[in-house]
């Protein structure tokens, strides 16, 4: 299996050598995974992995090679497993869909959850009131409410979750993926500003030529520095969630500002900015960073780009705990104004189609905060983030 795992992360172009895979089986013969899955994993990473780009394909192999071996987590440890048990799945016609009532108010939902977990003795299925499966009511999995609570589903299916009980993982973008983005990088082009700036190791030849000819033939090397372009850019990246569905369309632009510009920064957060960010969605639920930091870190100079579906629960924007993952103090909206306010030049890039808009409530939300400043990721919405940002 070990000998499996190492020629397919190889087959996948992770940069693996024998060293290093021998250092891994003297580690794992010590004793230094203490037999469980996760310290195996963060083992092994650390060993094969150099650079943080291959994480996302080493995830991919580690999976496929020692998916038996992988557990699951728990989702909601306060609701018994039986209740969440997926016997049947409930499947509505539009007409009966448009038939069921949402609770309408942020408050009075997450009041009436904790009722149901107050009063519920029992496991229910195909009901319109108690926490379970298959049914209409506002809590539980593999039903149908307008505006419900989703326990312990896998993924997604109406997306009208208000809020996800789940520890859901999500998947960092990949900035190595080389495929159609040549497009996206010369029109990214446009926004350059070259500056040469660092050490002077680079040979200016026809300044050397005009030089030695000026100093009687006598050799006078002339060096200058690197030309870069001066342009700062911070990325912020929705990720996970409805983001699934763009992902290579994403990738593409992330691997295009990757090349174009050495001074990025990027960061990741859920649906809406909120008072924390993460930089890997791995370790998202130990590793993030205040997002008050970020804001003082990056000066006025860098042009901000989020880029992200907007694609949300009002509540997410304007209700403080309307954060479908975590209790959020402030909502969404008060820290979008914030990131808006600081710096000057800034754009939201987003993937849905850009005559999808008008359907979808929290992206009218979302633009008016970002005054208008919302692109669809085409080449020609990355053309005009570029004369937004110029």
């Amino acid at each position: 299996m070990f000998g499996e795992f190492f020629e397919t992360l190889r087959q996948v172009g992770v940069p693996v050598t024998l060293r290093e895979y021998l250092t891994l089986l003297e580690a794992v013969e010590k004793e230094a995974a203490e037999y469980r899955v996760d310290s195996f994993y963060h083992l092994a990473r650390a060993t094969l992995v150099k650079d943080e780009r291959w994480f996302d394909r080493f995830d991919l192999v580690f999976a496929h090679v020692f998916a038996d071996a992988l557990e699951s987590g728990d989702f909601l440890e306060q609701l018994p497993a039986e209740w969440l048990q997926r016997l049947a799945e409930r499947v509505l016609s539009p007409e009966e869909m448009a038939k069921i009532e949402g609770v309408g108010d942020w408050q009075q939902l997450m009041d009436l959850l904790k009722k149901r977990l107050e009063e519920q003795k029992e496991r229910h299925q195909g009901g319109s009131k108690w926490i379970g499966t298959a049914g209409t009511s506002p809590f539980g999995a593999y039903g149908y409410n307008p505006e419900g609570i989703r326990i312990g589903q896998d993924g997604s299916r109406h997306r009208r979750a208000v809020k996800v009980w789940d520890r859901r993982e999500f998947r960092d973008f990949d900035d190595s993926v080389e495929l159609g983005t040549r497009n996206i990088r010369v029109a990214l082009r446009r926004l350059r500003r070259f500056v040469r700036e660092g050490a002077k190791d680079i040979l200016n030849l026809p300044a050397t030529i005009r030089k030695t000819a000026n100093n009687g033939g006598y050799l006078d090397i002339e060096m200058e520095a690197e030309r870069h372009n001066a342009i700062k850019v911070l990325l912020l990246l929705d990720v996970g969630g409805s983001m699934d569905d763009h992902i290579h369309d994403v990738e593409r632009l992330f691997s295009a500002c990757r090349s174009e510009f050495k001074h990025l920064e990027h960061y990741y957060f859920h649906n809406c900015l909120y008072e924390r960010v993460w930089k890997d969605s791995r370790r998202r639920h130990a590793e993030t960073v205040r997002t008050e930091d970020v804001l003082r870190t990056y000066p006025r100079d860098y042009k901000l780009v989020f880029v992200g579906d907007a694609s949300m629960s009002p509540y997410e924007i304007v209700t403080p705990g309307g954060a479908v993952e975590h209790q959020n103090e402030e909502p969404g909206r008060v820290w979008l104004e914030r990131a808006t306010a600081k710096f000057q030049n800034f754009v939201w890039i987003n993937p849905t189609p850009r005559d999808h808009w008008e359907w979808t409530h929290s992206i009218g939300m979302i633009q008016d905060i970002v005054e208008d400043r919302m692109v669809p990721l085409t080449l020609a919405g990355i053309e005009r983030a570029v004369d937004l940002l110029q």
